[in-house]
């Protein structure tokens, strides 16, 4: 699933192509994703100017003027697609790619394509989603934060909000593995596996430490680990693993410089060889797999 900073990458790229745009035309193609859609979602977004966008956790909010806004969430598999009317599309975005007339109707939709968003100048926005794990919905601008999707989440850990002392009083009492209290989005929102098992490498932490015990001296070294890997990622367009790709079709690099993520065996970057380090190790938490340093992360 996008985390965080693939999902910044991805509203970062829209809002270069429809901030201060009006949405000529809108089609949805199916009545539903993981949840139900609006049933009159199209007809509400036609005739609309996009004001601004806004990342909440792993959610976009595109606000549009008349006081909405429509909550996009990628889901597992699912990415946006922009284009001018009339270029291919990029070959990794899909296999149609052909021309199209100035309303668009001749492009062969992409496959998986549940939306399809046309700007009065041309921009043609594509919603593609193969497992339709993503969702969508239209909320109150005013009320974004109680939608439901978005009520109950923690602190944005970009923002400067996010401290040691929030972190702290937030894992006070939680005698959960230090990893699941961060991919829990009450406590922190918008962290996913990959950024998790990066920061607490950074912060020499263990993955298996109670989160209790990671108050105070340890959360100091935590919270700028967390910050400085989304951002590195975030200045990197994020990371692409399996299906991510950013707005304009091309990858992330971040992936590049993991430290830990995937790298079961090899050695660890800050100790190779030092006995008794013998490399990167993986265990399953919950279900997900954690890769660390035994030597480095205590």
């Amino acid at each position: 699933m996008p985390e965080l900073p693939e999902v910044e990458t991805v509203m970062r790229g829209l809002a270069a192509v429809l901030v201060g745009r009006r949405i000529a035309e809108a089609e949805l193609r199916r009545p539903d994703l993981r949840f139900p859609c609006p049933p009159d979602l199209a007809r509400r977004l036609e005739g609309r100017r996009v004001l601004c966008f806004r990342r909440r956790a792993k959610f976009m909010l595109m606000r549009l003027e008349g006081g909405e806004s429509l909550l996009i969430h990628l889901g597992m598999s699912g990415r946006m697609v922009a284009r001018r009317l009339g270029e291919a599309a990029a070959p990794r975005l899909g296999p149609q790619g052909a021309a199209s007339d100035a309303r668009g109707h001749n492009a062969p939709p992409e496959a998986h394509e549940h939306l399809v968003l046309v700007t009065e100048d041309g921009w043609r926005i594509g919603f593609v989603d193969p497992r339709r794990f993503g969702s969508l919905d239209l909320v109150p601008t005013a009320t974004e934060d109680s939608h439901r999707f978005l009520a109950g989440l923690g602190p944005e850990p970009l923002e400067p909000g996010f401290t040691p002392g929030v972190l702290s009083a937030a894992l006070a009492g939680k005698r959960t593995p230090i990893k699941a209290a961060l991919l829990d989005q009450g406590v922190v929102a918008g962290l996913g596996n990959i950024y998790v098992c990066e920061a607490l490498y950074r912060a020499g932490i263990s993955p298996r430490r109670l989160a209790h015990t990671v108050a105070g001296a340890r959360a100091a070294r935590l919270v700028p680990a967390i910050k400085a890997v989304l951002a590195e990622s975030i200045g990197a367009g994020g990371s692409s693993l399996r299906d991510y790709v950013r707005a304009d079709g091309e990858v992330g690099r971040f992936q590049d410089t993991f430290a830990v993520y995937g790298r079961e065996g090899e050695p660890c970057p800050a100790c190779p060889g030092v006995p008794p380090c013998a490399g990167i190790r993986r265990i399953v938490q919950a279900g997900r797999s954690t890769f660390f340093c035994p030597r480095r992360q205590r």
